[in-house]
């Protein structure tokens, strides 16, 4: 005679659904995190080594030099020195740089001289500056590009890049906790079933930190 199939009590009827929805809820969040930050994490993976190589990558630097000169009319608004040290330009004047020499100094901070008005316009990946001489209107402008890996190591370190970049360096580290956490989570879930779970977090947290300790001075 068969034994009769043992019948769950509610209370483990509820913690196998508890269970079951927390599974479904860390699955869910873990493929959506992971989705969102995956070109993310592979540009920083990938520049995190062509940082860590910076030296041993060449780059050649691509120089390009323009001159132009500033129309009298404008050329006056110039001839005020502003009270700020640090005011931008007047917009028609930057208006007119920008169409000259492809470079916008816009709103940008300017230094201004008796002889010249300057604007530094770093970039990642690069550099450029304008310069307006303030007596003879004269423009002179230099762009340059460090090449394609220095675009890259700039922009994982957000130099230079602007407040929506930074914007977006923030929006992926939250993508990448979450997919991280989540990640945590469900090894907890299935730790049980999977012996090597643990030593294998360890070893990941163990390795960076005997490393830093002998080897980092």
């Amino acid at each position: 005679m068969n034994a009769p199939i043992p019948i769950p009590s509610a209370s483990v009827k509820k913690r196998r659904i508890s269970r079951g929805w927390w599974l479904k809820q860390l699955h869910t969040w873990h493929w959506i995190s992971a989705a969102v930050s995956l070109v993310g994490m592979l540009m920083f993976a990938i520049t995190g080594v062509t940082l860590n190589h910076a030296a041993s990558i060449p780059a050649t630097p691509k120089v390009v030099d323009r001159s132009a000169k500033l129309p009298a009319s404008l050329l006056r608004m110039l001839k005020p020195t502003p009270k700020a040290s640090d005011a931008p330009m007047p917009a028609p004047v930057a208006e007119a740089i920008a169409g000259a020499v492809g470079l916008d100094p816009s709103g940008r901070a300017a230094e201004w001289s008796d002889s010249e008005v300057y604007v530094a316009m770093p970039r990642p990946g690069g550099d450029a500056w304008v310069s307006v001489d303030r007596a003879t209107g004269e423009i002179k402008s230099e762009t340059t590009s460090q090449g394609l890996v220095s675009l890259l190591n700039d922009l994982h370190k957000g130099r230079n890049t602007g407040l929506a970049w930074r914007l977006f360096i923030d929006a992926f580290a939250a993508a990448a906790i979450l997919f991280t956490g989540t990640g945590l989570l469900l090894l907890q879930f299935h730790a049980k079933h999977r012996k090597k779970t643990w030593p294998l977090v360890g070893l990941g947290l163990a390795a960076p930190l005997i490393i830093a300790i002998l080897f980092i001075h």
